[in-house]
């Protein structure tokens, strides 16, 4: 018997082995695919280059400007100020007691205008949804949405009209044999009557995009809650509110960040000196430093504060949402 053996073959003469891809190759190979989808999808990139371009224009290069907060601006001179001065400009703020004044009535139209005016949308829209007639659907829908198309001049105007001194209203209140009421002059009423108008301009756009965010939501789940014997109002509790959620935090997420920044053009319209201790919000007092008296530093500084405080109020609420909800924009 005779038993057949492999000898091994020759040192050096054994094929190498096959090469493994190596890390640094997958930047490289990541690279070109970017850009044969470049190549091959130019023309959908290309719709991009305009939003691109606004946002460098109107928000990016702007930011540059920020530096008059640290430097002495005189009206003609040099764009990024004369000279340097630190910190002066932002321990004047934080020594005046009139920006407190306006900060606190800045907090307290935000406050009311988020608590009042992000909840009516998401009511609206779940009553809205509701409704099984489609003409009335459709009637109360256009009928609420339709005030946001108008200017905020021609808002605050009908405003100012309805509650005029002899307006409708005071005409109403005469008719039960109350005395007119000054609602345009009193500061006490002045929160009341900028929140009223916001949620009257706004509610409807808003429901649009809870309507929008309803249709996504599986009918199944809604049959699976009739066959567990769910009534319609836990259905709500436990299907619909889940489903539109991820919009709800986006929108709560992005209305926090422009906590501070209350309607400008609004409380502009709408205020008066009688109405400065509860109307005088920051915008506003920004306008009357940095453009009518020529303080642009000092406007600056204040603009710049109020933008940290943005920044921080998002990052929170941004951070807050992933931890809790596990729902956030970044």
């Amino acid at each position: 018997m005779s038993t057949s053996t492999t000898s091994a073959p020759p040192p050096g003469t054994q094929d190498p082995p096959p090469k493994t891809r190596q890390g640094p190759e997958r930047p490289v190979t990541s690279r070109r695919g970017w850009r044969r989808a470049l190549r091959r999808d130019w023309q959908l990139y290309s719709l991009a280059v305009l939003p691109l371009l606004f946002f460098v224009v109107f928000r990016y290069l702007p930011m540059i400007g920020n530096v008059i907060a640290f430097r002495r601006f005189e009206p003609g001179g040099s764009i990024l100020g004369e000279q340097w001065v630190g910190l002066r400009y932002v321990r004047m703020f934080l020594t005046d007691p009139t920006f407190w004044q306006v900060f606190r009535n800045t907090l307290w139209l935000g406050g009311l205008t988020l608590v009042f005016c992000f909840p009516i949308p998401i009511v609206l829209a779940l009553l809205l949804n509701e409704v099984r007639r489609r003409s009335l659907k459709r009637f109360v829908q256009s009928v609420s949405y339709l005030p946001h198309f108008l200017s905020v001049v021609i808002v605050a105007g009908i405003t100012m009209q309805m509650l005029a001194t002899d307006g409708p209203v005071n005409h109403v209140l005469d008719r039960f044999g109350h005395d007119p009421v000054r609602f345009i002059q009193e500061p006490g009423w002045f929160r009341t009557i900028y929140v009223g108008s916001e949620i009257w301009q706004t509610a409807g756009w808003g429901t649009i995009l809870y309507l929008a965010a309803l249709t996504t939501i599986d009918e199944d789940l809604y049959e699976a809650a009739r066959i567990d014997g769910a009534s319609r109002w836990r259905q709500i509790w436990h299907v619909t509110l889940p489903g539109i959620r991820p919009t709800m935090i986006t929108l709560l997420i992005l209305n926090i960040g422009t906590f501070l920044a209350v309607g400008f053009e609004k409380v502009l319209l709408l205020y008066n000196p009688l109405t400065y201790p509860t109307a005088d919000v920051v915008p506003t007092y920004l306008y009357r430093a940095g453009v009518e008296s020529n303080s642009f530093s000092y406007a600056a500084a204040i603009g710049l504060f109020e933008a940290i405080i943005g920044l921080v109020l998002v990052t929170g609420a941004n951070q807050l949402s992933r931890r809790t909800v596990g729902t956030s924009l970044w």
